[in-house]
């Protein structure tokens, strides 16, 4: 048989490198545990965390029988790979608990678009900046937009100011990261929540 022959255990299919595969072809773990780790020599990690030196997998395989747990290797790339001696159920369960918490911590900054007029009314001024206000509070940043149509391109230097004026409306919560500016038929302005 070649390096890519495909053998089946636990329900998935795997290539003779121990990669798991779903049916579909995509990788579902790349974690080698037991029979599975083939170096010519590995250091072992003990389940309460000493160090029990460099040996064979078949030696720390005889370990794990006799703890009654399985042997995962979680630093491939290291020179010897270190393996552990740990109940795999855990172990998956532990890493799956992780990254579920790190998602958790991890926010994303979305950008967010407010529309502007040249003629529009200070109500809706007062309503468009409460509406970036609550953006911005969530963490979001805020991109300011405002539309000249026709004959409104006449008079862009003169509108500059509405973008001036929503800042201003916000300067309590939001920095102006990038200052007006025309980009086609808008003026477009950055707003980020102040640090």
């Amino acid at each position: 048989m070649d390096s890519y022959a495909v053998h089946f255990f636990y329900g998935q299919t795997a290539d003779s490198r121990g990669h798991q595969f779903s049916y579909g072809g995509a990788i579902i773990s790349e974690t080698f545990i037991n029979e599975q780790i083939r170096d010519k020599e590995i250091r072992v990690i003990g389940a309460d965390g000493e160090q029990l030196g460099i040996m064979t997998p078949r030696d720390a395989m005889k370990l794990a029988e006799e703890a009654g747990i399985d042997l995962v290797k979680i630093a491939p790339t290291a020179k010897p790979p270190v393996c552990k001696l740990v109940d795999y159920g855990k172990y998956r369960y532990e890493l799956a608990r992780k990254d579920k918490e790190a998602k958790k911590k991890q926010h994303t900054v979305e950008v967010k678009e407010v529309r502007l007029s040249p003629n529009i009314d200070t109500n809706d001024l007062n309503t468009k900046s409460a509406a970036a206000r609550k953006f911005i509070t969530k963490g979001d940043r805020v991109k300011v937009t405002l539309r000249f149509r026709g004959r409104e391109m006449a008079h862009v230097s003169n509108s500059r100011h509405i973008l001036d004026d929503f800042a201003q409306a916000l300067t309590d919560i939001a920095v102006v990261e990038k200052t007006p500016k025309m980009e086609g038929r808008s003026m477009t302005m950055f707003l980020a929540k102040r640090q």
